[in-house]
């Protein structure tokens, strides 16, 4: 349910909302002012993950433990590949990073499905050696550069919020955060920074 609210606000964020004080009605033009108004249609957002398109260099900094108050985090490298599918707005990551010094390695694959329809984005993590699709995805959109998608999970026997957000987006350098939720939203914990680079 939080997630559906959660999503909702991201819907409605990307369409006009009244002014302060005026309701949706007042906002009307009067059928004497000639002035026909037409809502903005919403913002096409299927070109926004092209920047990623190409591959870059990855150094990620992990929170391992989670939600209990941890300040020890763990750095890796590596690269960040990305490719569109069939010509299409979907688009397809290799991941992989590792931590010589703690031999820790971590390969991961993403998928990115773009809705013409909701104009929000589905991001799935994908497990292409265990054949295994993690759901549900994180859903949410663009608003200028920086983008924020949302969903729900299980983690450790509760609730939580899972958001990523993207930003500091240049032709050179991108950056993604994961945070996770244990209140609805009213606080985040960032636990994965991952800064791209070429």
């Amino acid at each position: 349910m939080l997630a559906t609210l959660q999503l909702s606000l991201l819907s409605l964020s990307a369409q006009e909302s009244p002014a302060p004080g005026v309701s949706a009605s007042q906002q009307q033009p009067s059928p004497t002012s000639g002035i026909s108004a037409t809502a903005a249609p919403p913002r096409d957002g299927a070109h926004d993950f092209d920047f990623l398109i190409g591959n870059w260099k990855a150094h990620v900094r992990r929170l391992p433990d989670r939600l209990i108050g941890s300040t020890t985090w763990v750095e890796y490298d590596g690269i960040s590949n990305h490719k569109k599918i069939l010509d299409s707005n979907a688009n397809f990551e290799e991941f992989e990073v590792d931590n010589p010094e703690k031999h820790l390695h971590i390969k991961a694959q993403t998928l990115r499905l773009y809705n013409p329809d909701s104009h929000q984005w589905s991001i799935y993590l994908v497990d292409v050696d265990k054949g295994t699709l993690d759901l549900p995805p994180v859903v949410g959109q663009f608003t200028g550069t920086r983008g924020e998608f949302y969903d729900q999970e299980q983690y450790k026997g509760r609730a939580i919020l899972v958001r990523y957000m993207w930003l500091n987006i240049s032709p050179k350098s991108a950056r993604m955060e994961q945070s996770f939720s244990p209140d609805g939203g009213k606080t985040w914990e960032t636990n994965w920074i991952c800064e791209l680079t070429r």
